[in-house]
């Protein structure tokens, strides 16, 4: 044992206790939305979403959104992607689910989101959303690069499997 972590009793000294804020009351979050994918040409495209976060970076997702009272994941999903990138989509596949934790508004916010493969059976791509900066049409073997986070790029490579698999 070092001196420098031993008081003069020779004994080891205590950490002083870390004074807590008030308890966060932790919330569930259940959300869903995927990866939607014009198949009609060539190379299958995927649209991905861009929010701007408050360092001013523009990070690329895949569309999201909270399921409604009354809502499917399912229906929750399509609604999403339709609301957030403007393309209408059928439900292909599932791809899985992705959760994590953050705070917000004094909760602790434990989030879970349910991803879906998706046809575009429609619609235009646009930003008109609110809560979305941009939209674009990705090509899907560049789509797992241009994401920000590293779980939605695990979803796109199960996608890719998935339509390989299928062909």
């Amino acid at each position: 044992m070092s001196r420098s972590s031993e008081g003069r009793s020779g004994r080891k000294a205590q950490r002083p206790r870390r004074r807590r804020g008030p308890r966060l009351r932790q919330v569930n979050e259940f959300s869903a939305g995927g990866l939607v994918l014009d198949l009609g040409g060539e190379i299958p495209r995927g649209a991905l979403i861009g929010r701007t976060d408050r360092r001013g970076r523009l990070l690329w997702s895949l569309p999201k959104g909270h399921i409604e009272h009354g809502e499917t994941a399912e229906q929750a999903a399509i609604r999403e992607v339709a609301e957030e990138t403007g393309i209408n989509g059928e439900i292909m596949a599932e791809l899985g689910s992705v959760d994590f934790w953050f705070v917000a508004e004094g909760r602790r916010i434990h989030k879970t989101v349910q991803h879906f493969l998706m046809r575009a059976t429609g619609g235009e791509l646009s930003d008109a959303d609110v809560e979305v900066t941009a939209v674009a049409w990705v090509p899907l073997p560049d789509i797992s690069a241009q994401l920000a986070y590293p779980d939605e790029r695990g979803l796109v490579d199960a996608a890719g499997r998935l339509l390989r698999d299928s062909a």
